[in-house]
Parts: structure tokens; C-alpha cells; sequence
């Protein structure tokens, strides 16, 4: 199965590293955030890629083209063939450029051929889960409908006052919302497509996840465990900090 990682955005809000890198290649721990979530599928079987390419996709193929000598040891013959002595990273990774500007929808719309008719997986280069991948794919069968997102419950980042006659009543730090957001991690049949415009302009997250709502064939599978999005310089800082303080969940590897 295959495995679809949205990685062309240009990272607006991470300028103090994607002035010089794509976001996917912004590091956690010396390894960039790409390879920590396809380290993840990889763990649950899941190891046949396709990268959706855009903003300096070619810093990404430079990264996996070099990765095998640069990551482990290896030893050169006279002739000036290598043999690399312990890699463990066996991927196949498919790199498709998809256009600088090209909005989620029209870049997976992009890559319908690479993808086939299968069922498939897609995500977003910038989210971290100790998700159980192969739980979420027994669900999506299970509910039998187009498209799994994976839910998060949204917890307020900001302390929630109660207030009656100018007087707060109660405070709660944090507090858990009812609302759920997409947290990524998306199963997907073949069938998605018709819900996909042909241009550049088709934002996955808006008309084409409204109308699988409306046509109530979006199931919602809900993770409890550790998640999180790296859409600013702090958020990286936070998770590197995670990492350096051995507190990584999401290293399901």
C-alpha cells in the first residue's frame, strides 16, 4: 500500500528554517520531521512512498539521494562502487513534482496515476503521532467509506474563564474542547479523486472534505495518544526539545 506525504508548502510561519530548506527537511533530533513520520509507517509495514513535491523539492531529493552514505557506514571498492555495511532504512520512494504553487487537492489530484486504483494513505509532512497505522487502515475497512481522517480532540492553549456580572466563577487551565480536528493521517480509496477539481487551486481540507461530509463518507478515527502539528519555529523548538529530553511518543520505532 501506498503510502502519499504532502510536503510542497512553503512554511510561511517556519521562516527561520525554510528560507534555506523545505519544511519536511526542518530537523527533530538531527533527522528532518519527513523522516520521522515515514520512520513511523515503516514500522507498521508501510514503506512505498510517493513525496507531493513543490518549495525547493529538490533540497528532498537531495536528502534521499544522498542518504545511504551519508547515514551509515560503508565501505568503497577500487573501482569506485560502494557497499553500504548496515542500512536498515528500505524504502521505495517515488519524488513528484507537483508544481510550486499547487494547492493540497490539485497536487494529490497530480499524483493520481503514481497512486493507481488501490486504497491508499496520506498525510502532511508536519505531524507527529504514536498513531497505530495499522489500527486506523482495520478501521477504515471496517466503516467501509471513501475517505478516514484521523481526529484529534482539540485542547485550548489558553486558560478558559468563567465569568457572570464581571466576576470570573471559574477558571480551568487547558480545558479539552468538544470540537475535533483533522489531525492528518488519512485513509483513502480510489474513489476520492472524483472529488478533486483538475486545477491548481483545489484545497483538499475545503470543498473536497465538505462534500465527503455531506455525502457521509468521511469516517472520523479518533486517536487518543500523543499528536502533534510543527507549523511554527516554537513548535519545532518544543518537539526538539521532546527529543532531547528522551520524551519523544511519537518514536514508535
Amino acid at each position: 500500500m501506498k503510502v502519499v506525504i504532502l510536503c510542497g508548502g512553503k512554511g510561511f510561519r517556519m521562516k527561520e528554517v525554510t528560507d534555506d530548506v523545505p519544511k519536511p527537511l526542518a530537523e527533530i533530533g538531527r533527522k528532518p520531521m519527513l523522516w520521522h513520520i515515514m520512520k513511523t509507517y515503516k514500522h507498521y509495514g508501510f514503506d512505498d512512498f510517493i513525496l507531493l513535491l513543490g518549495y525547493k523539492g529538490e533540497k528532498i531529493k537531495e536528502y534521499f539521494m544522498d542518504y545511504e552514505w551519508k547515514n551509515h557506514s560503508f565501505v568503497l571498492n577500487q573501482n569506485c562502487s560502494s557497499e553500504i555495511l548496515e542500512s536498515t532504512d528500505k524504502w521505495k520512494i517515488t519524488f513528484l513534482d507537483t508544481g510550486q504553487n499547487t494547492m493540497t487537492g490539485s497536487r494529490l489530484k497530480r499524483a493520481q496515476y503514481y497512486i493507481g486504483k488501490e486504497t491508499f494513505m496520506l498525510t502532511y509532512a508536519d505531524g507527529l503521532a504514536n498513531i497505530d497505522v495499522n489500527a486506523l487502515l482495520a478501521f477504515h475497512k471496517e466503516k467501509g467509506k471513501i475517505a478516514t481522517v484521523t481526529g484529534i480532540k482539540k485542547v485550548n492553549q489558553y486558560g478558559v474563564l468563567s465569568v457572570k456580572d464581571d466576576i470570573a466563577i471559574s477558571f480551568e487551565e487547558k480545558p479539552e474542547a468538544n470540537d475535533i480536528i483533522n489531525g492528518g493521517f488519512f485513509v483513502l480509496n480510489k474513489e476520492i479523486f472524483n472529488y478533486l477539481g483538475d486545477n491548481d487551486k483545489c484545497i483538499f481540507e475545503k470543498e473536497p472534505m465538505v462534500n465527503l461530509a455531506r455525502d457521509q463518507q468521511l469516517a472520523v478515527y479518533k486517536h487518543k495518544g500523543f499528536w502533534t502539528a510543527m507549523d511554527t519555529f516554537k513548535d519545532l523548538s518544543d518537539v526538539n526539545s521532546l527529543w532531547n529530553e528522551n520524551k519523544a511518543l511519537w518514536k514508535v520505532w
